[in-house]
């Protein structure tokens, strides 16, 4: 019988949780609060919190400098279509090592996932090299095929965690009722696991919104997303905190309403099959 949790405790442990929170929103917070300054007042020091004269100067000058639509654009493109091809490949994938497992299908997803920790930059310029023969250099379709890669062991081993708490009866179910592969994958086992595959596009999408280290690399001006936007504002010049604050509060704040308005839906498919 589970232990009841004395109202002390649970005070405690919501000051914990508010005191984390706050600590990992405060370098967004502090970066709004930037973006509304001006250049003098970002690097004042001491820093000034909320005592200074609000300006949206910094944000009519990203305006005019930065075709910011553009850089949007290939945002939602390269996220998007690297997080929707990588669910094509990756649902039959985790259907077959979920479901009809082989003695090497431990062994696969443990490689799967060491992939994840090679350095970026020990494969940079084989691929590199592959993208001028290929002209696929400083386009959207060759990042969103690379971002499409690297995420796809977390696609795989979050669909597989998820198909694993399905009960294997009822693909069985459906095959002694004449349902092809085909239908039982679409019509049986997607339905049911839309919770994990709808946290699972989420999270994903929003790792390959933020990537900064293979956009950087293979992009120039057409297929530059919103990671390259922001690094235009860190000039040989010197870095002007203000406006780069402006360019980075219009980066993130897409996936920050995204990403607010679909928590219950990732929460939800985090904790698919946690409580039985």
């Amino acid at each position: 019988m589970a232990r009841a949790v004395s109202p002390r405790r649970k005070m405690l442990n919501t000051a914990i949780a508010w005191a984390i929170g706050l600590l990992i929103f405060f370098p967004i917070l502090w970066t709004i609060l930037t973006s509304f300054k001006t250049e003098a007042t970002a690097i004042a020091d001491p820093p000034v919190f909320l005592a200074f004269d609000w300006t949206l100067e910094n944000y009519s000058v990203v305006m005019e400098r930065s075709n910011y639509a553009r850089f949007l654009w290939n945002s939602i493109f390269i996220a998007g279509g690297s997080t929707i091809l990588g669910l094509i490949i990756a649902i039959p994938a985790a259907w077959s090592m979920a479901f009809v497992p082989s003695r090497r299908t431990k062994d696969i997803l443990l490689w799967m996932l060491s992939t994840k920790m090679l350095p970026a930059v020990g494969v940079l310029y084989p691929i590199y090299i592959l993208f001028i023969q290929m002209g696929l250099l400083d386009s959207r379709i060759g990042l969103t095929i690379v971002l499409m890669l690297i995420n796809l062991p977390i696609i795989v081993w979050m669909l597989y965690t998820y198909f694993r708490e399905i009960p294997g009866e009822i693909l069985e179910a459906a095959r002694m009722d004449g349902a092809t592969l085909k239908s039982e994958i679409l019509y049986v086992l997607t339905p049911m696991a839309i919770p994990g595959i709808a946290s699972t596009l989420l999270l994903n999408f929003i790792l390959a919104w933020n990537e900064a280290f293979w956009t950087l690399n293979l992009t120039a001006a057409k297929a530059a997303p919103l990671t390259a936007f922001i690094a235009s504002y860190s000039s040989p010049e010197g870095l002007f905190y203000a406006k780069l604050s402006a360019a980075s509060t219009m980066a993130i704040a897409p996936i920050l309403i995204l990403g607010w308005f679909s928590q219950k839906q990732l929460v939800r498919g985090l904790t698919f099959g946690a409580v039985k």
